[in-house]
């Protein structure tokens, strides 16, 4: 498989969303490897992986994909983070592999109850046909990016930057869709309620999360009420990418929180951090 395995200390697992490719995230990559060993890789079913795919396993695959991922590693546990459709991977892996997750983190998750709104129900019906209405849709991102970024001309930077490295990384509209189908009938829920890891549920602003409502992302809470919630402000759905250096330092912070809680050290834990 191919793994990117950058920086040191304690072991992060970065999980892509469903566009499957790991450079979307590198801005989130090399803010965080500046102060955790960041492990990161391509859905398993992107060409560029170069691991195992198994279409009748379906979701679980990407599942086991985490592991494999940690094995060519040498990692035995690691903090385990997903971004959007990642999360809900890294969820699962937290329940069928607590014994490898020293912590939890959920960056604009879908919850274990999501469906596809009428949106993305749209775009399934032809996918790859209708690949550049998508793209052309996608500047409804644009505000966010804006907001994120210190005026005008840095948000157009900004853009430019994420559009080049999505153009050179390009998404498959055939494997995102397949991605989704894969989630049919697909019940959680019930086995997520067995998590009892540290876990950090990151947002964007209600405002500017134009992909999945932070109220959705949440919905983790209710499944385990031990989760603390972060904002990480003036970003959306793409906070990874747009706001990397706050991204890793509520990752962080929360990384050393728990590590000061398990060793019995000083600890300024809180609740909400915002």
């Amino acid at each position: 498989m191919n793994i990117v395995d950058s920086g040191s200390g304690p072991p992060v697992v970065l999980v892509p969303g469903i566009q499957g490719r790991w450079e979307w995230l590198r801005p989130g990559v090399e803010a965080l490897a500046r102060h955790c060993r960041v492990i990161t890789f391509s859905l398993a079913d992107e060409p560029t992986a170069g691991a195992r795919f198994d279409e009748t396993n379906g979701f679980g695959s990407y599942v086991d994909q985490v592991a494999a991922a940690m094995d060519q590693a040498g990692v035995e546990r690691a903090t385990i983070c997903g971004m959007s459709y990642g999360g809900l991977i890294a969820a699962a892996f937290a329940a069928r592999h607590p014994e490898r997750t020293a912590a939890l983190v959920l960056a604009s998750a879908i919850p274990a109850s999501w469906h596809p709104d009428a949106r993305v129900r749209f775009y399934l019906r032809a996918p790859v046909l209708l690949s550049p209405l998508f793209c052309v849709a996608s500047v409804r991102m644009y505000r966010e990016i804006a907001a994120a970024a210190d005026g005008t001309l840095a948000g157009v930077r900004l853009t430019a930057t994420h559009g080049w490295n999505a153009l050179r990384h390009m998404f498959s509209p055939a494997r995102m869709a397949r991605r989704v189908q894969f989630l049919n009938g697909l019940a959680l829920t019930n086995e997520l309620t067995a998590v009892h890891v540290p876990t950090l549920v990151l947002t964007g602003e209600p405002d500017l999360d134009r992909v999945v409502p932070v109220v959705m992302t949440r919905q983790y809470q209710t499944i385990w009420p031990h989760a603390r919630l972060a904002t990480i402000p003036r970003s959306g759905h793409l906070g990874v990418i747009t706001r990397p250096t706050e991204f890793a330092r509520l990752v962080t912070s929360f990384i050393s929180v728990e590590a000061a809680r398990l060793t019995g050290g000083p600890s300024t834990e809180v609740r909400r951090i915002v």
